[in-house]
């Protein structure tokens, strides 16, 4: 059964590199995670970055913090374990400004994945009568600084192209120690295996958008992502040692000290179509595809991920856009998800669905400022074989703050 603290565990983040974030902000949260095609000029959209060049001339800073309270359950020889966890950690930071009035660009520090396990297996040693007891453990993860910009192509057409790139940073530490548990009394010999990988690489993201008008109120809204195949940098070092009852017996050997090897992250590829009666109303779904088959480690090897799908749904909803009412500019949201995971465990596919709601309150004296929170609630895997079904709470509260800056005063 699974252990863990910090940002909260969850052994599926040992697979890959590690438990990923979500992509959007507080807002695109609370519906399901919409974000490819729907822009909204009170908040940046940091899924698409073509969609910066529809935000008015205006500077918007944004801040997001994340919460996520977690209930792991397991079956093990005829008994349910259960443990609770909760975690907590900063959303994103993120500032756009315009450059003209059709380009727009941005800038961003956001965690990209997280890695938080700790599990222990018994086994029985083949032959003999005696218990295998093998310990893994891991933590760490990456963190995502990027630059992005989105341009409007033709002055009076509404097609919008942009790019982004990304510096990824960081590392992820996995832990291993095994012994046969032969004294019981915790001071048997054990061999442990530390593995550290530093990352630090460019990738690279690419958007489009069309969002011709269907009427006088209704607008269309397309839109794609793709993120191409990567290989970034990573230096790694392995060291073993031999312990008893936690002290070292042997001094440390270290196999590989940053030694470079490349990880292969694999292409992505995100669209969306969405309604939108002027910014009172949104309506979409996103599908995307991420072929993590071809995933290798820094030691370019397979780590037996599968290619995913992604679906979401969603919608919001501003009573009366144009009214003085402070509660007709309240937004409402509801979104869902469903995802079929790059994990495979014991033969059986892993699968993640999830429904959200989210609320935006204006704040200010021309009401352009938002204080966003959202709730998701879902479910990843099922109570069956070697599967851990995790129910979980994740909890979104963002701020964005919109104010004309860089502009020249005129002095009469």
């Amino acid at each position: 059964m699974a252990h863990g603290q910090g940002l909260g565990n969850t052994p599926y983040s040992a697979l890959g590199l590690g438990e990923a974030y979500p992509l959007g902000n507080a807002a695109n949260i609370g519906m399901g995670g919409l974000g490819i095609s729907n822009p909204n000029p009170f908040y940046l959209n940091l899924q698409n970055p073509a969609l910066l060049a529809t935000r008015p001339p205006v500077t918007v800073f944004e801040v997001g913090l994340q919460g996520l309270s977690r209930s792991l359950t397991q079956r093990i020889s005829n008994s349910t374990q259960s443990q609770q966890n909760f975690g907590a950690n900063l959303g994103y930071l993120a500032v756009a400004f315009p450059a003209n009035p059709r380009w727009s660009m941005s800038v961003s520090l956001r965690p990209f994945t997280y890695v938080n396990y700790s599990t222990v297996q018994v086994q029985q040693v083949p032959g003999t009568n005696r218990s295998g007891v093998y310990d893994y453990k891991g933590s760490g993860g990456l963190n995502k600084a990027s630059f992005a910009t989105g341009f409007r192509l033709f002055e009076k057409k509404n097609v919008y192209v942009g790019g982004e790139a990304s510096f990824l940073f960081g590392n992820i530490t996995n832990s291993s120690a095994a012994y046969v548990a032969l004294n019981g009394n915790g001071t048997d010999t054990q061999v442990n295996l530390l593995n550290r990988v530093n990352y630090g690489d460019v990738v690279f993201k690419l958007g489009a958008a069309w969002r011709p008008k269907l009427s006088e109120n209704w607008t269309l809204n397309l839109g794609a992502t793709y993120d191409p195949e990567t290989r970034i940098k990573g230096t790694q070092t392995d060291i073993y040692q031999l312990t008893q009852s936690s002290s070292p017996i042997t001094t440390p050997d270290t196999a590989r000290n940053n030694v470079t090897g490349k990880t292969t992250l694999p292409q992505q590829v995100h669209a969306g179509i969405s309604i939108e009666r002027n910014n009172r109303f949104t309506a979409g779904v996103d599908v995307g595809y991420q072929q993590w088959s071809r995933f290798r480690n820094n030691d370019n090897v397979s780590t037996g991920l599968l290619d995913a799908i992604t679906t979401a749904v969603g919608f919001e909803l501003t009573p009366k856009s144009n009214s003085t009412r402070y509660r007709d500019l309240i937004t409402y949201r509801l979104g869902a998800q469903y995802n079929q995971m790059p994990y495979e465990i014991g033969g059986t596919r892993i699968n993640d669905m999830n429904v959200s709601t989210g609320v935006s309150l204006p704040l200010g004296r021309y009401r352009v400022n938002q204080v966003t929170l959202s709730l998701v609630y879902g479910q990843r895997g099922v109570l069956a074989g070697m599967q851990v079904r995790e129910q979980y709470l994740r909890m979104a509260l963002g701020f964005s703050l919109a104010d004309r800056w860089f502009v020249k005063r005129v002095i009469d």
